[in-house]
């Protein structure tokens, strides 16, 4: 049933920025959100999406494919793992097998933390690639170091364990991606100034760094800092 969801505190993405902000391939994400089809010897084969878009059944939005936060944080997870060459398939048993023991959304709560690689290690067994996937040397399956401490250290939970902000840049923490601040886009920490903003005004103002800090009444360093974060997604 179509509904309207409030926008307010959940942030909003269209899938080109929600892929710019996790590092992963635009092509990439539009399949894995969107599901595919494609031809083998037995026919079409069609994969559906990985999971249900925050907004899929709201009236105004839900055929545009926009992402909200948690969506966001389950992209970058999902990003991670196939970065370290965990197959699509154990993805998706992963996710599965996540969302039975955790609720909906299991790769953004603090609790696949405890739980996951045991999850993980069930997707693995499911779907044919313990082989491929386990450390030779450690015995460790990939999940630890994919997952500890580098997805997690950046991140802000609320008392239940959802997470709640993001520090793309984590070492300096000059920049956040809130859900409660300007619709979740990234903006310094120390004012709701879009990273966008700034960088599109050092282009403007010609590299300017000086005069676009008093404009916006921020430092040079935090104007650099957004030019350096936007150059990186549109890199």
């Amino acid at each position: 049933m179509s509904q309207r969801h409030t926008l307010i505190g959940t942030g909003l993405y269209d899938i080109e920025r929600a892929a710019q902000l996790v590092g992963a391939d635009l092509r990439s994400v539009r399949r894995w959100l969107k599901g595919y089809s494609r031809k083998t010897k037995r026919g079409i084969t069609t994969s559906p999406p990985l999971w249900q878009l925050q907004y899929w059944d709201d009236e105004r939005i839900g055929s545009d494919y926009l992402l909200g936060f948690k969506d966001l944080m389950e992209l970058r997870v999902v990003t991670r793992f196939i970065e370290q060459g965990v197959p699509l398939q154990t993805v998706r048993a992963t996710i599965d097998i996540a969302r039975e023991v955790i609720g909906p959304y299991p790769l953004q709560s603090k609790r696949f933390l405890s739980d996951g690689r045991r999850i993980f290690m069930d997707a693995v067994e499911g779907s044919g690639q313990r082989g491929k996937l386990l450390d030779v040397r450690g015995r460790q399956f990939v999940f630890g170091s994919v997952i500890r401490p580098s997805l997690f250290d950046d991140v802000e939970f609320d008392a239940l364990g959802h997470s709640v902000r993001w520090f793309p840049v984590p070492k300096k923490r000059l920049i956040v991606v809130d859900p409660a601040r300007q619709f979740g886009q990234s903006v310094l920490l120390s004012s709701n100034v879009t990273t966008t903003t700034l960088h599109d005004s050092f282009v403007a103002e010609k590299g300017d760094r000086e005069f676009v800090a008093g404009i916006w009444q921020v430092t040079e360093e935090e104007v650099m800092a957004a030019v350096r974060f936007e150059k990186r997604m549109q890199a």
